[in-house]
């Protein structure tokens, strides 16, 4: 086993900035002090003790703006390096070169600033009036980027404000909007909120009085003019006012007012000034662009997310940009779970045509997408196909279906009639007998088959026509059960129906499709055979017919499912069992039209159907009746005997 020679630690980063022999000062997000090592204690005088937590007191006010640029565009990644002056306790200005970084922790989350200070002997720092114009340009540049660096409209107005006084050393200042002819203060600086709204006529103005004269800088004293009568004496002291248009995409948009109430105004300030207001003319045409963007954004994302289509925007990577509240509930999927990855769906290739797909969930989706001209992004429009694909996928069931189940009678009446055409007088009488009953019970499948159909079509539309009397439940119970009795070797049915039982209320046509129904279900799909009982009882106002078998069983969860259109329980029972589907359908259709059900469950290895109807009082009427048929329709929906109900062929 090799031996590694352990290293002895390195020094600790807090070592390091200690023994620094550079002044180094970190910061806080809020500008707080939070490291200031011996070497700045050094240079600056101030103990560690005394700064920790507070702002550094080492900025001079003229370079806070020159400060707040600095470390704005240090936040946007990499060293700033500035030659600049900071101030001692004792008050005396040093020349410096700062290196400023922005620091954030593991995580990313924004932590400060680091600054590095050394100070500079060697003659090159600032001192010279070439110098010190190069130094106030450069302040007017980066307090330009700190201005453009926002596209808030109220918050470049302001940021506009503040860095006049700090740029021109103004006492105070504000920026006023020309509002057609009349003129609004919108932003200020060390001047009292309440002026912040006033409105004065653009004629008579000062502002007014520049844009007359045609040029883009104006001083105003007390010496050549009252200003007593002017909101801006507002400001003590006042004696000069100094004022710059800002232009956006070449016409006058307001102006910038600069304030003295102390020191005297030179030509460096004024052009300082009038650089400010142009710049500001810029920062102000892009917020206002900005905003106007916003607006119609907003305007678009309204709509987006208004359409029940899902959209998705996706960059030319491929990966979703914008995906719309449809476009999460079609699919499940949060916008925080898409964006900036690929759809959770194929998309159509390059043919452009519509693509359908099943999601995970089970839902069908049709996707069209389009391509943004001169952009590598595409619009991705999808829809909830679901209830089409299924009425398309029952269409072409249905055809399957219905061709099986017509083909065998119709093959076999077609047969046997054939025969009996050509075959007649060699026939005996018995043949003969035998091939006309053999074509009599397939045409009566034929006909039950037909009237299922119907049945089933006039169910879908809500055209069901059902009576509404009272009837002898007890005596049809039993004569369709008599139907059933020989059916099968293999069965046993049983009835449970009490002799005292009340009539019930409804349709006597339609019950007798309902338990022939069920009945036939119970024989059906208990092929090997066992007890199969009927049973009837009055449960709280209602009467409740129950068939039970021990057959094949519903499977758990399928308890809805088998009450749809063209289902059965398993999805081989079509070839075993035979039928097309619609017979829980319509079973339950009928039961709800006269105001019951049908509902149906498998426990403990026997499958019960119940049946529920309304008790009957002689000449009374059901309350599907009474409210309109329940979605029961037609001029007959009201009588005991509708024309529209034929009896069901055995």
């Amino acid at each position: 086993m090799a031996c590694v020679t352990p290293q002895p630690p390195g020094p600790s980063a807090e070592a390091v900035v200690a023994l620094s022999t550079d002044a180094i000062v970190a910061v806080d997000t809020e500008f707080r002090v939070t490291t200031w090592n011996p070497a700045a204690e050094r240079m600056f005088g101030w103990r560690e003790r005394d700064v920790l937590g507070a702002p550094a007191p080492i900025v001079p006010a003229e370079l806070l703006a020159e400060t707040h640029a600095v470390m704005e565009r240090a936040r946007q990644g990499g060293t700033v390096s500035i030659v600049s002056r900071r101030v001692r306790r004792d008050g005396v200005l040093i020349d410096v070169q700062v290196d400023t970084s922005f620091l954030r922790d593991r995580d990313g989350t924004e932590v400060g600033w680091t600054h590095v200070f050394r100070q500079r002997r060697d003659g090159t720092a600032p001192g010279s009036h070439l110098v010190e114009r190069a130094r106030l340009v450069r302040r007017l540049n980066d307090v330009v980027a700190d201005i453009s660096a926002d596209l808030d409209l109220d918050a470049v107005l302001d940021r506009i404000a503040r860095s006049l006084t700090e740029l021109t050393g103004a006492d105070a200042g504000g920026f006023v909007l020309i509002e057609g002819d009349r003129l609004r203060l919108v932003s200020l600086t060390r001047l009292s909120e309440h002026l912040k709204g006033y409105t004065a006529p653009l004629d008579g103005s000062l502002f007014g009085e520049l844009l007359g004269s045609g040029r883009t800088v104006l001083l105003a004293t007390e010496d050549d003019r009252s200003l007593d009568d002017l909101i801006w004496a507002d400001l003590e002291g006042l004696h000069t006012i100094a004022l710059g248009v800002s232009s956006v995409q070449g016409r006058p948009y307001g102006a910038l007012y600069a304030l003295y109430s102390g020191r005297k105004v030179g030509h460096v300030e004024l052009e300082l000034l009038e650089l400010l207001a142009g710049h500001a003319g810029v920062a102000l045409g892009n917020a206002l662009a900005y905003q106007e963007m916003v607006r119609r954004r907003a305007q678009g994302q309204a709509v987006v997310d208004s359409s029940a289509d899902g959209i998705a925007l996706l960059d030319e990577a491929g990966r979703v940009r914008t995906w719309n509240r449809a476009a999460a509930e079609l699919t499940g999927c949060p916008q925080e779970a898409v964006v900036g990855r690929p759809p959770p769906f194929p998309l159509p290739g390059a043919a452009a045509e519509p693509l359908r797909h099943r999601l995970d969930g089970g839902r069908w989706v049709e996707i069209l997408v389009t391509g943004v001209p001169g952009t590598g992004e595409r619009v991705v429009d999808f829809r909830d196909v679901t209830q089409a694909k299924q009425l398309e996928e029952e269409k072409d069931l249905f055809m399957a279906t219905a061709g099986h189940e017509l083909r065998t009678p119709v093959t076999v009446v077609q047969g046997f009639a054939g025969t009996l055409v050509q075959r007649w007088d060699r026939l005996d009488e018995a043949a003969r007998r035998d091939a006309v009953r053999t074509i009599a019970e397939r045409s009566g499948t034929l006909a039950r088959l037909v009237e299922n159909l119907l049945i089933g079509s006039a169910a879908r539309s809500g055209e069901l026509c059902v009576g509404a009397g009272p009837f002898d439940l007890r005596r049809l119970i039993r004569e369709t059960a008599a139907a059933f009795d020989a059916a099968s070797a293999r069965h046993t049915l049983l009835l449970d129906v009490p002799e005292e039982l009340p009539p019930a209320l409804g349709d006597p046509v339609a019950t007798d499709v309902i338990v022939g129904q069920l009945l036939e279900n119970a024989f059906k799909y208990s092929p090997d055979g066992g007890r199969v009982l009927v049973r009837a009882r009055e449960e709280g106002g209602r009467l409740v017919v129950v068939v039970e078998d021990e057959g094949v069983g519903i499977a758990p969860g399928d308890e809805e499912r088998i009450f749809g259109r063209f289902v059965q329980g398993e999805a081989g029972d079509r070839r075993r069992f035979g039928g097309i589907g619609l017979g829980l359908y319509i079973v339950r259709r009928l039961a709800r039209a006269q105001g019951g059900d049908v509902t149906g469950a498998t426990a403990g290895g026997v499958t019960r159907m119940r049946f529920t109807l309304h008790r009957g009082v002689p000449g009374g009427r059901s309350p599907a009746a009474e409210a309109g048929g329940s979605g029961v329709s037609g001029p007959s929906s009201t009588r005991s005997e509708p024309d529209c109900g034929a009896d069901r062929p055995r």
